[in-house]
């Protein structure tokens, strides 16, 4: 049986196990998937070549960690810096970022988009960022700190803390933080998030299963609102062909999204 993990820090929330175990048994494939608490990303790496595992997906904090420590990566995640998906291929750490285009077909839903104002700066919102500006969508990038803007100013991407930030307007505010996972903060300050809400069509919250005090204050001022279940799901089903070699069909897919959502 081959052995699948996410590493996450927390990870105790994680719908993948449901979500991946369910594509695998459709599919009858050998294998089983878990969550693992990883209190240091730096020792991602070594985990998973000490606990055997044939892959695995990374989630917050670790993203960066897990871009750092792979052997091989590939495809955007290259200009990313950060990988959602490890494989191990003889004896080799590959890694991958399925969150990019896992982002661009949760939002086709919202139709033709033209610009973006993404809140935060970590992994999640580095894929984002690119995934859009590789479509020539416009995205300006909101994050508390300065210090974190540096990687998106070196790739032509508006990026601003929030004492620097001139309210414009856009079509959909995104939500790349853990700001309401656990707690009920707002990923920016209510005064510039109302100006900017007022003024949008659409709200999106990486954050899924539940709706955060971000999505509550989008739809106060008339957004349509979505969270991240579906990037989740196709994100993951992207990190299901790469674990399985398989290409997902339909019926994989809505079998995932059906253990996505199991309680």
């Amino acid at each position: 049986m081959k052995k699948f993990v996410i590493f996450g820090n927390p990870v105790v929330h994680s719908k993948s196990p449901q979500m991946q175990n369910a594509g695998f048994k459709h599919l009858n494939f050998d294998a089983n998937y878990e969550k693992f608490h990883l209190e240091n990303g730096e020792t991602i790496k070594d985990e998973f070549l000490k606990n055997r595992f044939s892959g695995a997906n990374i989630t917050v904090p670790h993203k960066e960690f897990a871009f750092k420590n792979a052997d091989i990566v590939k495809g955007i995640a290259q200009k990313i810096e950060a990988v959602n998906t490890y494989i191990l291929e003889d004896n080799k750490v590959i890694a991958y970022n399925t969150d990019a285009p896992g982002f661009l077909k949760a939002i086709e839903s919202f139709g033709n988009i033209k610009n973006v104002l993404l809140l935060g700066a970590g992994g999640t919102a580095k894929a984002i960022a690119l995934a859009l500006a590789e479509k020539n969508i416009d995205v300006t990038v909101l994050n508390r700190s300065k210090e974190k803007l540096e990687f998106f100013k070196n790739t032509n991407i508006k990026a601003f803390s929030f004492e620097d930030f001139k309210i414009n307007n856009f079509d959909l505010v995104v939500n790349s933080t853990s700001a309401g996972l656990k707690d009920d903060f707002l990923p920016a300050p209510k005064e510039i998030l109302d100006e900017v809400l007022k003024n949008s069509s659409f709200a999106f919250d990486c954050i899924y299963g539940k709706i955060t005090p971000f999505l509550d204050l989008a739809k106060s001022l008339d957004n349509e609102i979505k969270d991240g279940e579906d990037m989740l799901l196709y994100q993951g089903v992207l990190a299901f062909e790469l674990f399985t070699n398989t290409k997902a069909d339909n019926m994989v897919i809505e079998a995932m999204r059906r253990g996505l959502k199991e309680e």
